[in-house]
C-alpha cells in the first residue's frame, strides 16, 4: 500500500513539473537599439523584399524612412507633457509619409502595401487583445446554486 501511495505522489508531482508554467516564454525579449538609420534600412529592406523595389525607388524609400525615424526619435525625446499636444502633428507626419511612398510606388505595389499594412493592423489588435483589455468586457459569471430541498 505505501508502494502505491509514493508512486502515485511520485507520479503527479512529475506531471506537475512537467506541466509547469515556463515563465521565460512570457518575458518580452529586449528592443533592440537601433540607429535611424538602421531602422530605416531594415523597413526599406522589408519593403524591397515584399514589393520588389528598383534601386530608384530604393533610394527614395530609405531617404522617406530614414525622416521618419528621425522625426521619431525627435518625438521620443520630447518631454512627455508636449508629447500629448503633439501627438496630432505626429500623426499628420506619419500620413504625409505615407503618401509621399504611394507617390513613389507603381499601383500594383501600392495594393501590396495596403494588403501588408492591413495585416499588421489586424495583428496589432489581435495583440492588443490577447493583452487583457478585452477580458472586461464579458460579464461575470454567475451560477445557479441548486435548489434546496
Amino acid at each position: 500500500m505505501k508502494k502505491l501511495i509514493l508512486t502515485m505522489a511520485i507520479a503527479v508531482m512529475g506531471f506537475t513539473a512537467a506541466f509547469a508554467q515556463d515563465s521565460t516564454k512570457r518575458a518580452r525579449r529586449p528592443m533592440a537599439n537601433l540607429t535611424a538609420e538602421q531602422r530605416a534600412e531594415k523597413a526599406t529592406g522589408m519593403m524591397d523584399k515584399k514589393l520588389s523595389l528598383t534601386a530608384d525607388q530604393k533610394q527614395k524609400v530609405y531617404a522617406i524612412e530614414l525622416d521618419r525615424a528621425k522625426k521619431a526619435d525627435a518625438f521620443r525625446t520630447e518631454d512627455r507633457a508636449a508629447m500629448k499636444g503633439k501627438m496630432k502633428d505626429r500623426k499628420a507626419e506619419m500620413e504625409k509619409s505615407k503618401a509621399e511612398l504611394d507617390n513613389i510606388l507603381t499601383a500594383e505595389q501600392k495594393t501590396k502595401l495596403d494588403a501588408f499594412r492591413a495585416e499588421a493592423k489586424e495583428k496589432g489588435g489581435q495583440m492588443r487583445k490577447g493583452m487583457g483589455r478585452g477580458k472586461r468586457d464579458k460579464a461575470p459569471v454567475v451560477s445557479n446554486p441548486p435548489a434546496q430541498g
